[in-house]
């Protein structure tokens, strides 16, 4: 992470940590979401030849996300509940249809551009996670545990 790191620091963006090695990085910007976002991937296709897309939350999105924790009063284990953000919101029949499915033990809870979802029983095997594929969802997702999501906010704090 630090050749990430040192590529967005170079780029003039200010104030980054990266967490872990999955991509996670909490930065200051004075760009909006999408331009900070579209800034990002030109950023990763030239500095370091990653096609990839970026999906952005501000530090108001994110502490919303940790504050609405619909799955708290049930998910005991912050690495079997995890976050999906999406690059857009779910039409509401999609949503619907998420949260109607029978999955249990494992519940998914749909809000705005994330999905919440814990999986007591584990992700691999799990009927819910295959919902969840970007293919079948018609939108760019990535999900990250409650550890890190929580864990970003406090870098965000830091």
């Amino acid at each position: 992470m630090a050749e990430l790191r040192e590529l967005l620091e170079h780029a003039g963006h200010e104030d980054v940590r990266t967490h872990l090695q999955s991509g996670n990085v909490v930065l200051s910007s004075p760009l909006s979401s999408r331009k900070l976002q579209a800034e990002l991937e030109r950023q990763l296709a030239q500095g370091l030849s990653m096609d990839v897309r970026v999906l952005v939350r501000t530090r108001a999105e994110l502490a919303k996300v940790v504050e609405r924790d619909p799955l708290g009063n049930v998910a005991a284990n912050g690495s079997r509940y995890l976050v999906s953000f999406l690059s857009k919101k779910l039409p509401a029949a999609k949503a619907r249809a998420l949260e109607e499915a029978e999955l249990a033990p494992a519940q998914l809870v749909v809000g705005g551009r994330e999905i919440y979802a814990w999986y007591p029983d584990g992700v691999q095997r799990s009927a819910a996670a295959k919902l969840l594929d970007d293919r079948k969802l018609g939108v760019v997702s990535t999900a990250r545990n409650w550890n890190t999501v929580t864990k970003l906010l406090e870098l965000l704090d830091g």
